[in-house]
Formats: C-alpha cells, sequence, structure tokens
C-alpha cells in the first residue's frame, strides 16, 4: 500500500493525487496522438481523424509548463506515429529502421518545440501562428536533398487516397493539404479549449469557421475542377508495364546465376502484350542486375545482354525504358568515385533508354534512400554497422540535373527511381523543363507485402494531380498501373503477381499547371515566415535581458 508522503493533508489530497494521475495521463494523451495519425494515414479510410490528430499534443502543452516534460510528450507522440506508421521498414534494413524512427522522430519535435518558446513570447495566436510556419520550414527542409531527408511522412501527403479532396493540388502542392490539417486543428483545439473553460455560449463564431475551413477545399475540388482530360486521338501511343515479380533478395543473392532466368522472364512477360504499334516498354528498378553492375559504355559488348537486344530487333518501333544497376569509368576522380587498380569508377542505381540499336540515353538516381543508399557526412562512423546488414551507404553516384529523357517515339519521360516520387518539387522539376510522361520504377518488394507499397503506389497520385501529367508506374512485386493527371488509379496489378498491362497514353497535352511553373511557394512563404519569426522573438529576448540588466528594480513583463 502507497503511502501518503509527509506534508500532505486531507485538504490537498485531492490534488496529489490529480499530481500523480497526470504522469500517466499525460503520456497516455500523447500516445494517442500518434495513434490517431496511424489510424488515418493511408491506406486507412479513416483519413478526417488527421484534422484532430494534433488537438492531443495542442492540449498537452496548454497543460505543461515545463519545455523539457512538453518534449518528452512530443516525442512519444511522433515516435509513435513514425513506428506505427512505417513499420514496415524493419524489412528491408533493420538499423535503418531504428535511425529512421528515432531521427525522424526526434526533428518532428522541433518545431513543436518551437512552438512552446514562440507562444511565451508572441502570445496563443502569434504561437499558433509560429507552429505553421516551423512545421511547413520542417517539412520543407525534409524534401530537400540533405542525407537525412525522409518526407513520408508529410502532412499532406495523407490524401493521397482521397484525389477527389485536393485537386487543388496542382497549385500548392502537399503543403497546402499540410496548411490545411494544421489549420482545422488550430480552431478545433481553440474551440474546445473554450469550451472547456466554460465560454462555449459566445464561441460558435470559431467552430463555424472549424467546419467551413474543413469543407470548403472539399467543395472547391469537387466543383470547381474540370472532368479528367479527354485524350486526343491523334496523338495516343500504346504503353506497355511489366510487373515481373521476381524476388528482391533472391535477385541480390544470386544475381549472376539468376539474370538469364530473370531476363528471359521480362522478355516473355513484355511479349504478352506488345504489338506493332506499342511504342513504350517500361521495366522496373534494376530490372537489369548482375552484382557487378552492367558498363554502360559497353552495353552492345555485353554477352548476357543479346537475348535482350535480339527482342528489341523483334520490336523496331519499340523504346525500352528499364532500371539497370550499373557503372563508368572515369578519366578522373569525383566524390563518388571508387578507385580498382589505378581506375576510377563511379556506379549508379539508374535507368536507360533502349532500342535495337543500343542504350541512347541514362538517369541516375538523385534523391539517395538514407542509410542504405546515402548518409550525412556527420554520420559516416557507423558506415560500417550498416554494411553489415546489406546496406550501400555513399555506393552510388547522384546526377545533379533534372534532365528529361526524350524518347523516339515522342514521349519527354520523366524518370523516377524508388522513393524520388514523394518528391513534389523534384519531380514538377522535369514537367517545367518539357517532360509530358512521368515514368516511375520501383521495387518495392524489399518491404514485402506492407502497408508501405500501398503507401508509395497513392503518393505518385499526388504527383499526377500537382503536374497534370500522366504517369505510368512498373513496380516490381506491384503495384504496377497507370494514373491519369486527375490521380485516378487505372488497371492496377495486385501485389506478388506477376503481370503486363497496356494503355494508350497521350503524347501531347500536358498542361503547366502553377505549381509546375511556380514550384511550392507556400512552403518558401512559411520558411520566409519562420526566419522571421525567430529573429522577432530572439529580438524580443535580448530587449528584455538588456532591461533587466539595465534597470534591475523594474519588473519586465515576458
Amino acid at each position: 500500500m502507497e503511502m501518503i508522503p509527509v506534508g500532505i493533508t486531507a485538504n490537498n489530497f485531492y490534488f496529489y493525487e490529480k499530481k500523480r494521475l497526470n504522469r500517466f495521463i499525460n503520456p497516455l494523451i500523447a500516445f494517442a496522438g500518434g495513434l490517431l495519425f496511424w489510424t488515418a494515414w493511408p491506406v486507412s479510410p479513416l483519413t478526417f481523424l488527421l484534422f484532430v490528430a494534433f488537438v492531443p499534443l495542442l492540449w498537452l502543452e496548454a497543460k505543461v509548463e515545463s519545455r523539457k516534460k512538453f518534449f518528452g510528450l512530443t516525442y512519444i507522440t511522433m515516435f509513435t506515429w513514425n513506428v506505427a506508421t512505417t513499420w514496415w521498414i524493419w524489412n528491408a534494413s533493420a538499423p535503418g529502421a531504428v535511425a529512421a524512427f528515432l531521427a525522424n522522430s526526434l526533428l518532428m519535435c522541433l518545431p513543436w518545440l518551437g512552438y512552446k518558446i514562440a507562444k511565451k513570447w508572441l502570445g496563443t495566436s502569434g504561437g499558433l501562428m509560429a507552429l505553421a510556419a516551423f512545421w511547413m520550414c520542417f517539412e520543407h527542409i525534409h524534401l530537400q536533398d540533405w542525407g537525412l531527408s525522409w518526407p513520408w511522412l508529410t502532412l499532406g501527403n495523407a490524401f493521397a487516397t482521397h484525389p477527389e479532396w485536393v485537386q487543388w493540388y496542382e497549385y500548392t502542392g502537399t503543403s497546402g493539404g499540410t496548411l490545411w490539417v494544421l489549420l482545422v486543428n488550430m480552431l478545433l483545439f481553440l474551440y474546445i479549449k473554450e469550451t472547456m473553460t466554460g465560454n462555449a455560449g459566445r464561441n460558435y463564431k470559431r467552430l463555424f469557421i472549424a467546419v467551413l475551413s474543413l469543407a470548403l477545399p472539399v467543395l472547391l475540388s469537387k466543383f470547381a475542377f474540370q472532368p479528367p482530360l479527354k485524350k486526343s486521338q491523334a496523338s495516343l501511343q500504346p504503353v506497355v508495364i511489366v510487373q515481373p515479380n521476381i524476388d528482391p533478395y533472391q535477385k541480390v543473392s544470386d544475381a549472376t546465376g539468376s539474370f538469364e532466368a530473370q531476363l528471359q522472364k521480362l522478355i516473355a512477360i513484355s511479349e504478352s502484350q506488345l504489338n506493332e504499334q506499342a511504342a513504350l516498354l517500361v521495366w522496373p528498378e534494376t530490372a537489369l542486375y548482375m552484382g557487378s553492375g552492367i558498363d554502360e559504355q559497353n552495353m552492345k559488348g555485353n554477352f548476357f545482354l543479346n537475348p535482350l537486344w535480339d527482342f528489341l530487333k523483334r520490336h523496331p518501333k519499340l523504346t525500352l525504358f528499364t532500371g539497370i544497376e550499373s557503372y563508368r569509368q572515369l578519366d578522373h576522380p569525383t566524390k563518388y568515385t571508387k578507385a580498382f587498380e589505378g581506375h576510377f569508377f563511379e556506379s549508379y542505381n539508374g535507368s536507360a533508354l533502349l532500342d535495337s540499336n543500343g542504350a541512347y540515353a541514362f538517369y541516375h538516381k538523385s534523391m539517395l534512400v538514407p542509410g542504405v543508399e546515402t548518409l550525412p557526412w556527420f554520420l559516416k562512423f557507423i558506415d560500417s554497422w550498416f554494411e553489415k546488414f546489406g546496406g550501400t551507404t555513399a555506393g552510388y553516384a547522384k546526377q545533379e540535373d533534372r534532365n528529361v529523357l526524350i524518347e523516339k517515339n515522342g514521349y519527354r519521360i520523366a524518370p523516377s527511381i524508388c522513393y524520388e516520387s514523394i518528391y513534389g518539387e523534384f519531380m514538377r522539376n522535369y514537367v517545367q523543363h518539357g517532360a509530358n510522361l512521368v515514368c516511375i520504377i520501383t521495387n518495392d518488394g524489399w518491404w514485402k507485402k506492407t502497408p508501405g507499397h500501398k503507401q508509395h503506389m497513392n503518393y505518385a497520385r499526388l504527383r499526377a494531380i500537382e503536374t497534370r501529367t500522366w504517369v505510368v508506374r512498373s513496380a516490381n512485386t506491384g503495384i504496377s498501373c497507370f494514373i491519369d493527371p486527375y490521380g485516378n488509379v487505372i488497371n492496377p496489378q495486385p501485389y506478388n503477381t506477376a503481370a503486363a498491362i497496356q494503355l494508350t497514353v497521350p503524347v501531347n497535352g500536358t498542361i503547366k499547371t502553377f505549381y509546375t511553373r511556380y514550384g511550392d511557394l507556400l512552403s518558401k512563404l512559411m520558411t520566409g515566415i519562420s526566419i522571421l519569426l525567430l529573429g522577432w522573438v530572439m529580438g524580443l529576448k535580448a530587449r528584455n535581458k538588456f532591461f533587466k540588466k539595465k534597470f534591475p528594480a523594474l519588473e519586465i513583463k515576458e
């Protein structure tokens, strides 16, 4: 039986018990907030819960005075959200998963710590404005190539399964969805707070604004945009997508011995859907994989690729866009080169355009997966730890330019390898430079049959809406599909199924949207506001410090 501490009397025993209970209630509230994000995330049908998922954390901030304790509670929410939503990363890399959960949860706490500090100096309204700016600034930084980039949980991504709600992404990109979520959560929190403090009678206006903020974007999306674009018969070309369903772990463990069989499987599946009119054939990430890599400068001389050239000669009109594990020998070292017997090499997770004459265009993956493919300089000391688990940390060279791949039948391809398709700003640069088709090639089989491959496919729907561009998606184990410029998925192939699908896709007709032309202006604006708010708060702190030192007898209110 627990003894009541000395000094606790009957008059304040209730307050002691309440304080003791809060030790358990507050973490449970924080945990519940993380679960709300999980239950709202794709592919859950409960997306609407996202509009209240931040309310528990906002409530805790109002209750908890200590920054340290609030930071700990925030970490519980963010860690729960990360683990519950992206637990499947573990299947690809156990250390990568642990690092992602711990690091990303920590980074997601920083906007909330900034909110706690800003609210003290700017008041509730100013603090909430700062929270919106700080969070969107954090998401904007996470969308940059900085070594720990992991924008999978960008708030605006959560509407990927409801493209009919967010057709206005062609103006804002996913940052518009993030602002929508934050705004509704804040308005509902203020309404609940006022109601709980006995001011409900004069608070219906705030509730009305919250409901209007929730409903208006949906209504705008449904009624203010035109129906799906009609395809011009004069500009159609047949496109074939192949889903070979090759076990990625087997591919890596027995690359040399299984390459011939895998290539024959790819060719056989392709032939089942090809005809004389077919213009473009799409194979998935690392479809051409031989362990030590394929020399890009001598593909025609590679004996193992002879069946591929014979196949393409049978289809002279056809262009193949395929993933390839490759390398090049260079005359001089670069920051990505590896030295071997006095020669310099770069290795790539890449893609290539090929026809019967050989390879005529290449793209090398630019956004590398943190941990498995890249690490920032300050974490290089754990390189060997990742390599023990099959990682290729810092092993690939990156392409810095967003060059469109020009295909001989008229397609101007925006290439996307693996998770590059979750970067909206990255992908819209291709369309801005003239791309009229987004080709996503991926190998989601590393995650096995988990929610990861479904989330990844649905995120591609947002890229189609942002740029109003057709998307073709070839995934090794699924989900392969076509996506029209309004985010509608056409003929998706189930996971763990070998298949080929064909559809006539326009060669021309891509409209440059506002987002395509100008990019993510909303995030850039919020980043600027974040800098101004930080400067303002630091200025207020410096002013008070000066006056307290100069006039110690005066009471300076913060």
